[in-house]
């Protein structure tokens, strides 16, 4: 997982979650494992994302499968570099 940490920083600064961000692993729930991560936060987590890794997100590329885990969620960019 080459992008895990980028990720995971991504995440603990939109949602806010301060020393939380260290107990975040690749099989950590998001939605329902963390409950700051809720609609909007999918949107800002999406908007950080394509600003730092300079990719675009289309509405159809996104299903709940892709916010399942920071695992699938890291996967889901990585696939997003490589396209």
């Amino acid at each position: 997982m080459q992008y895990f940490e980028e990720v995971k920083t991504i995440l603990a600064d939109v949602l806010a979650l301060g020393d939380r961000k260290n107990s975040l692993r690749e099989e950590s729930a998001l939605m329902g494992g963390i409950p700051e991560f809720d609609s909007m936060a999918v949107i800002n987590v999406l908007t950080s994302l394509e600003e730092h890794f300079g990719i675009t997100v289309d509405d159809d590329e996104i299903s709940a499968a892709t916010f399942e885990t920071v695992g699938s969620l890291v996967r889901f960019v990585e696939q997003k570099l490589t396209a």
